[in-house]
């Protein structure tokens, strides 16, 4: 069973968010989604899950469209951070309510797991959503993430509000449910370098387009920071994939990827480092000298 979505574009008011994003989440994998603020992180999040209609494209799990559909619905959970405002209606919800609505939902609710989460997290239920810190409320939302044994879940910035340990705990945890079920996560999140050992594969999102889809580790082991005088930089890395250069007097900065078959040239006097997928995240999205 996989989740397809071929040319997904988006508008608001004529401006497009997502265009033309076709992507395939495959079976059994931890995907990460990484992208500057606006990226159209939590749009296509959305249109994944037919919590929005799409202005063009199409939506498939296992070859048949999401929207309206609701036996496809039943295999995807889409957990994203709470509006509690007063407007919204939930503020005034006690969280184990709001749990208890979501195992309706969920047709493989697993209330087993969702207490030992509750437990674990410290998780006071009988307050009021409107009463939980941000933190308390990105609990909530991890359990009913985990607890919906959905076969693809996805969670919008999970770990927003979380101390350094409470992070650690879901990632920890994260990986046990994987681990047991096989089932596909997708986490987007900004905080990239705690979550790096974690995710598969990532894909990156640029100004609502697909920059790219890989295996993580191979991203990792193709980039390189290549550093030393403009013109050995620009004589050793050219005809490779270069990104975010920069000058600093007579020396320059770049990050470049080497393909299968593809070295930096030697006989050069310069730096080559490795990179963390932030530095990499940074290199694909970060503008470029020059760039408006």
């Amino acid at each position: 069973m996989k989740l397809i979505c071929e040319h997904l574009t988006k508008a608001y008011s004529g401006r497009e968010v997502l265009r033309d994003v076709s992507l395939t989440l495959e079976p059994g994998k931890i995907y990460g989604l990484i992208g500057r603020n606006g990226a159209g992180k939590t749009t296509l999040l959305s249109a994944l899950t037919a919590q929005i209609p799409v202005t063009s494209g199409t939506v498939t799990l296992d070859g048949e469209a999401v929207w309206e559909n609701r036996g496809a619905l039943k295999e995807l959970c889409f957990s994203r951070e709470l509006n509690v405002s007063s407007e919204s209606g939930l503020s005034a919800m006690r969280a184990r309510d709001y749990l208890r609505y979501a195992a309706i939902y969920y047709p493989r609710w697993d209330a087993a797991l969702a207490d030992r989460l509750i437990g674990e997290f410290q998780l006071p239920v009988k307050k009021k959503l409107g009463k939980l810190s941000k933190g308390m409320l990105s609990m909530v939302t991890i359990v009913a993430a985990l607890a919906s044994k959905a076969p693809f879940t996805f969670l919008d910035e999970p770990v927003a509000g979380l101390d350094v340990i409470a992070r650690e705990q879901f990632y920890r945890l994260l990986l046990e449910e994987y681990q047991a079920t096989g089932r596909t996560f997708l986490v987007s999140t900004h905080i990239i370098e705690e979550a790096a050992n974690v995710l598969e594969k990532v894909i990156v999102l640029r100004a609502g387009q697909l920059l790219t889809v890989a295996d993580t580790q191979s991203l990792l082991d193709s980039a390189r920071y290549v550093t030393g005088k403009a013109e050995d930089v620009d004589a050793a890395t050219a005809g490779l994939e270069a990104h975010h250069a920069r000058h600093m007097g007579r020396s320059k900065a770049v990050t470049v990827f080497l393909r299968e078959g593809q070295s930096i040239r030697e006989g050069y006097d310069l730096t080559v480092q490795p990179m963390s997928l932030q530095q990499v995240f940074v290199a694909l999205c970060g503008e470029e000298e020059g760039e408006q």
